[in-house]
């Protein structure tokens, strides 16, 4: 679904300079964002909020890069390991995401389909770091294997639950969440590609660009 065709890096200016990440109290862990590739290099990246091949039409981030709070981040790389045995690895499509993006996708989706976007007000997991979009891919070919649904595509085709699809599109994404769950991710009941990281609460909301991250 292709949102906006025009004018959309200046309304990702206009988002990113005026509005600001809802103020949170309580003690939080320390963010400590590590970026997957250098912990698993067999983690494939399809970054697509750095092409145009996703649903805004536009890209939104400048760079092709993946990132996730350390404990996050490190529970991924056994699931990937799991996998490795079974003839397929992860493909991530994001991870961390700065609240301001967040903020934009709110902005520009349609009020019909706002149950697929985060609201910037209560703030995404991605936000925290311990969200990540992902599916599998074949070891052999490379393929990104196929799914009952598109990533983020904004039918009943993306819910974790759908019985539509072929046996074999539902076997492979029922694999890929029971490997996610057995390492403490929680799948989104709207997207069979989304997970959240058990200890989410415990991050604040952050709003770093790629290009900021040590």
């Amino acid at each position: 679904m292709k949102i906006l065709q025009i004018s959309f890096i200046a309304i990702i200016a206009l988002y990113s300079c005026r509005a600001k990440p809802p103020q949170e109290t309580g003690d939080f862990r320390q963010t400590d964002l590590v970026e997957l590739v250098k912990l698993d290099t067999s983690v494939h990246l399809d970054i697509r909020y750095a092409t145009s091949n996703n649903f805004t039409g536009q890209p939104v981030y400048k760079q092709a890069r993946a990132f996730l709070q350390r404990p996050a981040a490190e529970a991924l790389v056994k699931v990937n390991a799991a996998l490795k045995p079974l003839g397929y690895g992860l493909v991530v499509f994001d991870g961390y995401r700065p609240w301001s993006i967040t903020n934009l996708f709110w902005k520009v989706t349609p009020d019909d389909k706002k149950q697929f976007v985060a609201d910037p007000e209560k703030g995404s997991r991605h936000n925290r770091g311990c969200a990540v979009d992902l599916s599998l891919y074949d070891l052999k070919s490379g393929k990104e294997i196929e799914m009952t649904g598109n990533y983020d595509e904004m039918t009943e085709r993306s819910y974790s639950n759908y019985t539509g699809g072929t046996e074999e599109q539902r076997k492979m994404r029922d694999l890929l969440r029971s490997k996610m769950e057995a390492q403490g991710f929680i799948v989104l009941k709207n997207e069979w590609w989304h997970f959240d990281y058990k200890d989410w609460k415990e991050y604040k909301i952050t709003d770093v660009p790629f290009s900021k991250i040590d």
